[in-house]
This record gives structure tokens, C-alpha cells and sequence, in this order.
């Protein structure tokens, strides 16, 4: 039974399809304190939300002070593709209106930090001048359209990339209060209709992936909708339709959860946007208007299963979906270093830790976009890839990345390729504990416990958060840990690497500092105990999860 409708439902549907009093808030730039709640909300839409610096913010109170407000912007880049141009237009935004970084996304986005009030609309519109948007990259909406980062030359790599731009243009919203606020078109009286979205938009956030088999880098499972490319021959020849993915969840409610997606039914090779369209119109007419820590598709695919979704969409489509078959087994490769395209050039994949690129790495990239035009893609790890790069600019893209003191993925271990961390403390305000501030200590010490037992060379993922929101995917992971409160966390193991199978919890609100400590003996027994080729997530998952509790608690004792 729905009940009241949540207050953000409320500010949706006075908001006059997303303007609200967006425009005179922000254009208050001498004004204190920070924006209301119904700008606020209807912000996200356009891609940006407000922050404070929470480091500063008790002294500034203490001393009579407002707090320190800016904005995070959201580039809107489907498939995680930009050009060399679009980058270089990103770089001087980082520098001439934001914080002088840029932050690669789990997401293939792009953000900004520190952008002040008065330069919010200026940056924005100059994004859209760089013939790139931050619409519809926050908000109840579906966000940025991922798939696989690598560039490779076939049919089916071509068609994940062009599905993942027809749908990012296909559901952003109809509303032109995006472009009234921030680009100087002119308001008529007339409000428009969202066809798709409806007055009030979704019930929460909506998450599109698309994936091939032999490629599971954008995590599927992990998303509202997954289509997963079946082929035959190189040739396309439908796709499994996923629904039901989602990482967050809140520490203490066992009503929240994070989920993996089902696996629905089987479409044919031309039906993905129509598809996606009946799944979008599942959310926003089923999903929890009322509580929006309920809110996301999962839960309605959780509570009326899978047989129900695959009807109401058979319903909707008019016509019978078949149901899916297992899912083929998924993989994960490695996408940094040099690659053949498979056209005659090259693409280089680099590692940016926690996705940042500040100094130097973002000199080294300012200066190899503009010496070699490299196409820069955003991986859904956090990672860049150069594509493009004729086979005898290879050195010199080289030479010039490791003047600059550029890492390399050759220079880390397996452990620090694949460890992700979310931005967490200062700036985001759901933060618990540290994110991307910690990722190096506890990497290190994790790095550490592993080389005291010969595992240094295993492929093990670390995903970092700094909340239970998720957005470094941590529950799918082989080590998830997850901010708990200030610094303390909690701790999950049992995932595997291909994101197939949810980890689960073994220690709570454990000290950053004894994070290793406390995995210790569960790399130990996996050192002395695994069977052949068996990942680290596999092996807790096969010994479970008491007896993986038994392990730590058996060490805190002694």
C-alpha cells in the first residue's frame, strides 16, 4: 500500500518540470547559508549538487562563520567517451572554476569540486559549449549510460558503444528548464510534458549498463538495468535483460540491501531502447514513492520476482518475453597498458588512484591531448584509456607520460590496479568515514599482509567507501570496505572478481588502521588452503561466512 508521498515527491511535483526557484537561488551569489531544500533537490537534475567543506565546518561555526559552500558538477558522458578537445575544455574548467582537479567516475563521468556559486552557471554552459551536458547526471533520472571502456575495432564493441549513446540521448528528460537556467534560452509559460518520466520523474536514481560476456568491467549485475550482449560468430544476436541491481543500503536496516540483478528475459538485437523504456516505466510506476531508502527497482524485483517483472513488461511491450537463460559466465579483463585495437592503432590504458588527476598526471594528459589528440575514455573503474594512438607514437606518448612521473599499470601490484574508493570526506555529505583520503594507507597495509603470505601477485579488488550508499560498488567486490562512522568501518569479503556474487559482512566498525590486521587470517588460511586458481572472494564464499567470522574472531582473541 503506497504511502504519503515523500517530501522530495512533493518538491518534484511543484517543481514546474525541474525549475523551481533554481534560477534565483543561485543568482543570489552574495546571499548566506546554503540553498533551500527544493533547489537542492531539483539541482541534482541538472547535474550538480551542493556541498560544504566538512573539514572546516565546526571551526567556521564556532567563529560566527557560514560554512564553506561550492558545487560538484556531473559531466554526462555516455560510454565514458570523450574527445581530446572535450578533455582539454574539461582541464581549463578545472582550473579557471573549480578546485584544479578532475574526477574520473565509477560511473565513465566526469566531476568537478569547488565550484563556487557564482560560477556555477558559467561552467555548465561551458560544458554545453564543449558539446557535452551535466542533465540528467544526478536526479531521480536514468544517469550516465556505461559499458565497456575498450576501444576495439569489431561490430560488437561498435554496438555496445553506439546502444549506450541512443539511450543516453533517447531518456534524458524532455524538460527545457535545463536549458533555460544555465543556457540562456528563453522561459515560455508553457511547462512541458515528460512522455517517459512523468511530472513527478522516478522514485530514485536509475542505472543502465551494457556489457558483453568476455567484458564485465562496467559491473552489470550492479545495475537497475543490464543488457548483456549474446553472439554468434561475431554477429549480434539478441541480449539478456537484467533488472534489479543496486549497491546502497543503510548501516542497521535490514529492509535495505544491496542486490545483484535477475536476469529477465531474452530480446532481440533491435528492441534495447524500447526495452529500457518498459523497464523505466516499471520504476516509475511501482517503485516506493514514500520512503526513498526503499525506493530503487530493486526492491520492487526483490518483492514481486521475477515471473511478475518479465509479465508487466510482456504487458507493456505487447507481446510474451522469454525467460532468460543462466547467464553465460561473465569476465573481467584487463584494460590498462598497451592493447591493439585491431584497426593498426593503439590504445594505452593508465591507472588514476581514486580517479583523481591533479598536478603533475594532469599536466602529463593536458600535454599528450594536445601533442597526440589521444581519444580519452573513462573506464568504470576509475581509469583513463588513450585510444587512437598510431603504433609509432607509442614511445613518445611514453616518454613524455613517465617525464611527467606518470604511474603505469606495470608499476603496481594487481591489489592496487583494482582497488576503487569513492570520494567520500570533505566534500560529500553522506560520508560516514574517509574514502579516497585513506585509500593509500589502507592499500598499503592491505598490500603488506598479502606479501607476508605469497600473494602479492594474486588478482584481488578492494573497493572503498566512505557510506553504505555503495558507489564504489563494494558488496560486489572480493574486500569491500565501507564507512561506519568516523574512522571506523565495516568490513565484507565473499564476492567474486567477475561482480556475479555479493560478498557479505565478517567485522564491524573495525579501526582504519586494523583493517589489514583484521583480514589477515583470512589471507593466510586462502594462502594455505585454496584450490587451484581460486580467487580470494571464492574462497571465503566456498568456506562461508561463519566460518570466515570464525577466523577473525579466533585472531582478536589471541
Amino acid at each position: 500500500m503506497a504511502g504519503k508521498p515523500s517530501g522530495a515527491e512533493t518538491i518534484k511535483a511543484d517543481s514546474r518540470a525541474l525549475r523551481g526557484t533554481i534560477a534565483e537561488e543561485i543568482a543570489a551569489a552574495e546571499a548566506r547559508g546554503g540553498l533551500s531544500e527544493g533547489a537542492y533537490t531539483l539541482l541534482k537534475f541538472h547535474g550538480t549538487y551542493e556541498q560544504f567543506d566538512r573539514d572546516t565546518a565546526t571551526e567556521r561555526k564556532q567563529r560566527g562563520e557560514d560554512k564553506d559552500w561550492s558545487f560538484m558538477v556531473r559531466v554526462r558522458a555516455p560510454a565514458g567517451r570523450l574527445t581530446a578537445a572535450q578533455w582539454l575544455a574539461l582541464d581549463g574548467l578545472a582550473e579557471s572554476h573549480a578546485d584544479g582537479t578532475l574526477r574520473l567516475t565509477t560511473r565513465q563521468g566526469v566531476q568537478f569540486h569547488g565550484i563556487l556559486r557564482q560560477a556555477l552557471k558559467p561552467s555548465i554552459a561551458a560544458i554545453h559549449d564543449a558539446l557535452m551536458t551535466t542533465l540528467a547526471a544526478c536526479g531521480d533520472v536514468v544517469r550516465n549510460v556505461i559499458t565497456t571502456a575498450a576501444p576495439r575495432a569489431d561490430a560488437i564493441h561498435a554496438r555496445l558503444e553506439a546502444e549506450a549513446f541512443r539511450l543516453s540521448s533517447e531518456l534524458l528528460p524532455r524538460s527545457r528548464a535545463h536549458h533555460q537556467i544555465f543556457l540562456g534560452e528563453e522561459e515560455t509559460a508553457v511547462v512541458e510534458e515528460e512522455p517517459l518520466y512523468g511530472p513527478t520523474y522516478l522514485p530514485r536514481k536509475f542505472k543502465i549498463a551494457l556489457a558483453h560476456p568476455s567484458d564485465n568491467t562496467p559491473d552489470l549485475l550492479a545495475n537497475d538495468l543490464g543488457f548483456l550482449a549474446l553472439t554468434e560468430g561475431g554477429r549480434l544476436t539478441g541480449w539478456i535483460v537484467t533488472v534489479g541491481g543496486g549497491m546502497g543500503m543503510t548501516h542497521n536496516k535490514p529492509a535495505t540491501y544491496p542486490r545483484l540483478a535477475d536476469a529477465i528475459c531474452v530480446i532481440g538485437p533491435d528492441d534495447v531502447l524500447e526495452t529500457a523504456k518498459a523497464v523505466v516505466r516499471l520504476s516509475r510506476d511501482h517503485g516506493d514513492r514514500s520512503d526513498r531508502k526503499h525506493a530503487r527497482l530493486k526492491y520492487v524485483v526483490a518483492e514481486r520476482g521475477v515471473d511478475w517483472v518479465r509479465d508487466r513488461l510482456s504487458a507493456d511491450l505487447g507481446r510474451p518475453l522469454q525467460p532468460a537463460p543462466a547467464l553465460p559466465r561473465l569476465a573481467v579483463p584487463e584494460l590498462l597498458g598497451w592493447h591493439e585495437q585491431d584497426d593498426g592503432r593503439l590504445w594505452l590504458g593508465l591507472p588514476i588512484p581514486a580517479g583523481r588527476v591533479a598536478g603533475p598526471l594532469r599536466a602529463a594528459l593536458r600535454a599528450v591531448m594536445q601533442a597526440f589528440a589521444p581519444r580519452p575514455i573513462v573506464t568504470a573503474q576509475q581509469d583513463l584509456l588513450l585510444a587512437d594512438i598510431a603504433p609509432q607514437d607509442r614511445q613518445a606518448v611514453t616518454s613524455l607520460l613517465r617525464a611527467h612521473g606518470v604511474t603505469f599499470a606495470e608499476d603496481l601490484t594487481p591489489l592496487a590496479r583494482w582497488t576503487l574508493a569513492c570520494v567520500a570526506l570533505p566534500t560529500c555529505g553522506q560520508s560516514l568515514a574517509e574514502g579516497e583520503r585513506v585509500r593509500a594507507p589502507i592499500l598499503a597495509d592491505v598490500e603488506a599482509a598479502l606479501a607476508r603470505h605469497g600473494l602479492s601477485g594474486e588478482r584481488v579488488s578492494l573497493r572503498i567507501t566512505g557510506c553504505p550508499n555503495g558507489c564504489a560498488r563494494p558488496y560486489a567486490g572480493d574486500i569491500g570496505v565501507v564507512g561506519r562512522a568516523p574512522g571506523l568501518y565495516t568490513l565484507f569479503v565473499g564476492g567474486d572478481f567477475e561482480g556475479t556474487r555479493l560478498s557479505f559482512q565478517i567485522a564491524d566498525k573495525v579501526p582504519q588502521a586494523a583493517i589489514a590486521a583484521r583480514l589477515e587470517p583470512l589471507f593466510a588460511a586462502w594462502a594455505a588452503d585454496r584450490a587451484p586458481g581460486e580467487g580470494f572472494g571464492d574462497y571465503c564464499a566456498r568456506i562461508g561466512q561463519d566460518a570466515a567470522r570464525g577466523l577473525l574472531d579466533a585472531k582478536v582473541a589471541a
